[in-house]
């Protein structure tokens, strides 16, 4: 996964443009995606497909010649979807179009003006120190070779085939230029977790959209009304790698299965988590849980949006993130998942009190056991409620047992013929 980062690092990517295209194209070498293009200009909802963005060069040179901002030093120097300049400007005339972090002198922030034409230009303080003290009236050419034309926005998916047409859709986002953990780490987990469920028979269809922030999700959604009814569970994944805590968003619903899943799965796992509510600020899940829609879609992060300094500056670089944040983030995915495929309800064919389970041997199969007690206490949980009308889910929450303890005890109770699903 780490490797995957390194490698989409450097792309420029944006909203729409060949940025996007080639990260598709490098995530598809591994995964078959169904790419689609959607032109400029097309209705969805309240938004319009913007036009594509290409950016070839941009600089500012001072008057020696020297570059003292270059685009090709780091594609973070131009404001995302800056429109065409190229002129010789003073400082002062240059300054509100420059944008920096005072607080942390070294870093270059990350900017855009996806739906006002504009241009801009970000670079470290330090770098704007050196350039004031010529003054106001040293003169500077800024040259930025970008085109804004009629295109297409690009987005893609990947299906892992289940047992059932519901659907389970993990959403990354694919717009950002070089942020390690602000969407590259999120894409890197996503592509690793659709190559291990389709290791798998898993129960549900998993669909995985790797599509362009906000528009992107509102683009695929207009798009795809018609599949909406089949969602039963969704996951947004961001900033999958960064050193600190998991952090699970509900969605909109507040309980819904997968709401019920990632949190079960974080508090019987002992990680350092937290669980926040639902709020219309964030990644995509805004878009997924928007009113029209609720979808029951959380969103599955570490240190969450907006909330460390490095978020949206250029020391979000591949050594801020690690393989073993990505690791658990990939693994409490799994997890979570997995409680989903695995849920079912059960009924007791035995329901006139409790079965003697030393004759079927469910007692010898715990001897010798380090578990045994949880083991035994899963069986009786499962037997007491396995009534047609508490899930798999329900009796792990209400035994305070792990989910795969419940379930080890409902196969061996099925095998024994004492529950049926």
């Amino acid at each position: 996964m780490h490797a995957l980062v390194r490698r989409l690092y450097p792309l420029c990517r944006s909203i729409t443009g060949d940025g996007v295209r080639e990260t598709l194209r490098i995530i598809g070498e591994d995964l078959s995606l169904d790419v689609t293009e959607v032109p400029t200009g097309a209705q969805v909802f309240d938004w319009t497909v913007p036009q594509e963005w290409t950016i070839r060069d941009a600089y500012i040179a001072d008057a020696t010649g020297r570059r003292v901002v270059d685009f090709a030093a780091s594609n973070l120097h131009v404001v995302g979807y800056s429109e065409p300049v190229s002129a010789r400007m003073p400082l002062a005339e240059l300054r509100p179009h420059l944008h920096t972090l005072p607080e942390h002198p070294e870093w270059i922030p990350y900017r855009t003006s996806y739906y006002q034409r504009d241009w801009g230009f970000c670079l470290s303080q330090r770098t704007l120190d050196a350039l004031e003290q010529h003054g106001d009236d040293a003169t500077y050419d800024v040259h930025i070779d970008s085109d804004l034309a009629d295109g297409h926005l690009t987005y893609a998916e990947h299906v892992v085939p289940g047992q059932v047409s519901d659907e389970v859709i993990i959403s990354c986002h694919i717009c950002h230029p070089s942020l390690a953990n602000d969407n590259l780490a999120g894409i890197a987990v996503a592509s690793q977790l659709a190559r291990h469920l389709a290791r798998e028979t898993p129960r549900y269809t998993y669909r995985f959209l790797f599509v362009p922030g906000t528009i992107g999700s509102i683009t695929w959604l207009a798009r795809n009304q018609h599949r909406v009814d089949r969602i039963a569970h969704g996951l947004v994944l961001a900033c999958a790698g960064d050193r600190g805590q998991l952090t699970y968003k509900r969605s909109r619903r507040g309980n819904a299965g997968i709401d019920r899943a990632a949190e079960h799965v974080l508090s019987t796992s002992q990680r350092p988590h937290r669980v926040v509510d639902f709020s219309p600020y964030g990644y995509d899940e805004r878009q997924y849980c928007s009113p029209g829609f609720n979808l029951g879609v959380g969103c599955l992060t570490r240190t969450p949006y907006a909330a460390y300094p490095e978020y949206h500056t250029s020391a979000d670089n591949p050594d801020f993130v690690t393989a073993e944040a990505m690791a658990d983030t990939l693994a409490a995915c799994r997890e979570t998942l997995a409680v989903l495929d695995r849920d079912r309800r059960y009924v007791n064919l035995n329901p006139h009190c409790e079965p003697q389970l030393g004759k079927r041997g469910l007692y010898d199969a715990l001897g010798g056991r380090s578990d045994a007690k949880q083991a035994q206490l899963a069986m009786l949980w499962v037997l007491n409620y396995s009534d047609g009308g508490h899930s798999l889910l329900d009796i792990a929450e209400r035994a305070q047992l792990p989910f795969d303890a419940i379930t080890a005890a409902a196969d061996a109770l099925l095998a024994a013929e004492l529950v049926t699903e």
